[in-house]
């Protein structure tokens, strides 16, 4: 019995022995061979936004079957021979620790290129969760958001547990993310590409020939003298034409308010209802014809180019407006057609109601003809002629009982006076250096009030002619210092109604505070060959008035260049 006793024993001793040694040879090589060719197979994914999922079953099926089978009859034969327990939970903490070791940075049995995708894995998710809790703090009480909703891809809809669990964790109101963007997107399209422009003109003037009733005479902006003024307040809302976006046609408004209006719009001597369309300054659409280089049309009522000076101020090399500006036309109605047939060289064409006229004063439609060049980089040149009939054949006149707008009630001028005006209208800018810009303007006006003599009726012709020059430099990003000079022969009064030759020299300071902030300091000597200009005694007039002028100008808005 007790030799048998023995013999068990042994044979227990052994079996236990046996079991050990399996047990230190499954923890010395614990890869399985399908875990290896698995990790052999596997290809990173090239982009860091797919999500790849690693089942974790592979890496629990480490110890198989057979081995657990062995530590678990190892157990019993250590209780049935009252063995201590301690060095076999050493054990199984050391294979615990040596399973977390597994796919570690440190293993080199891991290939690196998992272990990189793997880390991006991880980035990526740290990132996903940050943008989720982003957008729960940005949800309002309604369940909309302006964060940009996640869209689920394709891989993500398979429908297995971790895509579930996934989807679990999105916000309640995910939903409502793409609804609220599609909503918005009419409105995006809309401000996409259209710009609201606003601009405040005012200024102090001072005529030191303290004139009566502090008026300046033969100016077109800078009107008063000794007083502080609102030149004119501007809002330019516009939407340009887009080829590249497949959007053909745009339309501009410019809405302007201050004393300027007064000037640039007309007045009952040329436009029969002047107030209706005061505040107008230009209000126009556009249409880009997909013929040769795009031919650009534009209808409505628009600025005119004759002459190189324009509208907005702080476009312009002086604060004050030459001569030229304030006798050739401010605007017009019709169409005009520009026709580019290189990118150096267009061709212009216009037909209108006439000059500074809305509503039309006679049945002839004026014509410009002209085109602009650019021989040289740096260089523009412009020639127009413009051929008109000015000339009213009616006149306002008493309603009679049957409905009508106010002001359109007429009696026809008989006979009317068919005489032409004809402009021929020149100018050049170049851009020397890119601090310095000499510009010229040259002129020739010529206007019938009979295009035949006849008796009663007179075709001689009152002429008007000269031209101006300008030059400017930048001597800082935000200091530059311009001067124009300028001559214009009268004869037969048309712009300052009497014959004489008037000229003026005009010297301009500006400082740009910041973008959208500029200050002009100006000088400005008019005189002439005759008393023009108002002085301090009633009925007494001077042959020449000099003027100091502050301008301060504000402009801001997402149009880029000039207005």
């Amino acid at each position: 019995m007790r030799l048998s006793f023995i013999v068990l024993c042994v044979g227990a001793i052994a079996f236990l022995v046996r079991v050990l040694v399996a047990l230190v040879n499954e923890l010395l090589h614990p890869v399985p061979r399908r875990v290896e060719s698995y990790l052999v197979r596997y290809q990173p994914r090239q982009s860091r936004t797919d999500l790849v999922v690693v089942h974790t079953n592979v890496f629990k099926s480490r110890f198989s079957a057979t081995a657990g089978e062995r530590i678990i009859l190892g157990v019993l034969a250590s209780f049935a021979l009252v063995v201590p327990l301690r060095g076999q939970s050493i054990i199984s903490g050391s294979s615990a620790n040596t399973v977390e070791a597994l796919g570690t940075p440190s293993d080199p049995r891991v290939p690196p290129a998992v272990i990189q995708e793997l880390e991006a894995m991880k980035r990526r998710i740290e990132e996903l969760e940050a943008q989720l809790g982003h957008e729960n703090r940005t949800v309002g009480a309604d369940g909309r958001s302006d964060s940009v909703a996640l869209p689920i891809t394709g891989e993500s809809a398979k429908g297995d547990s971790t895509d579930a669990s996934l989807s679990s964790q999105q916000p309640p109101n995910a939903a409502a993310l793409v609804p609220t963007d599609a909503e918005d997107r009419k409105t995006l399209d809309f401000l996409h590409g259209t710009t609201l422009n606003l601009g405040l003109d005012t200024y102090y003037g001072y005529n030191f020939n303290n004139p009566v009733g502090g008026v300046n005479l033969l100016r077109a902006y800078d009107v008063l003298s000794n007083q502080f003024s609102l030149n004119q307040a501007s809002v330019v809302l516009e939407r340009a034409p887009d080829v590249g976006a497949g959007r053909r046609w745009g339309a501009r408004l410019d809405l302007q308010f201050g004393q300027a209006s007064e000037t640039a719009q007309g007045n009952p001597a040329n436009e029969p209802r002047p107030d209706i369309y005061r505040n107008i300054f230009q209000a126009y659409g556009t249409y880009v014809f997909a013929v040769g280089k795009g031919i650009n049309l534009d209808f409505g009522k628009w600025a005119s180019s004759l002459g190189i000076e324009g509208n907005y101020t702080k476009d312009q090399i002086n604060y004050s407006r030459a001569y030229w500006f304030n006798f050739l036309p401010f605007y017009h109605m019709g169409a005009r057609l520009a026709i580019p047939l290189s990118e150096r060289f267009t061709v212009n064409y216009w037909i209108v109601n006439g000059m500074n006229q809305v509503e039309a004063t006679n049945g002839f439609k004026d014509q410009l003809f002209g085109f602009t060049a650019k021989p040289h980089n740096g260089v523009t040149w412009t020639m127009n002629y413009y051929l008109g009939q000015e000339h009213p054949d009616r006149s306002v006149s008493e309603c009679g009982p049957i409905p009508v707008q106010p002001g359109l009630c007429f009696a026809e001028i008989t006979p009317a006076p068919n005489g032409r005006t004809h402009i021929f209208d020149s100018y050049v800018s170049w851009q020397a250096t890119p601090k310095l810009l000499f510009a010229l303007e040259g002129d020739y006006l010529i206007q019938r009030l009979w295009a035949n003599a006849a008796p009663g009726q007179s075709s001689a012709p009152a002429h008007t002619d000269g031209g101006a020059a300008y030059v400017q430099y930048q001597l800082t990003p935000k200091v530059a210092i311009g001067s124009r000079a300028e001559y214009m022969s009268d004869r037969g009064g048309l712009f300052s109604g009497i014959s004489q030759a008037l000229k003026e020299n005009t010297v301009t300071f500006d400082y740009k505070v910041g973008d959208g902030l500029l200050m002009r300091f100006e000088w400005r000597r008019d005189f002439s060959n005759q008393p023009t200009f108002l002085s301090d005694v009633q009925g007494v007039l001077k042959k020449d008035q000099n003027t100091a002028t502050l301008g301060l100008v504000w402009w801001w808005g997402r149009k880029e260049g000039s207005w």
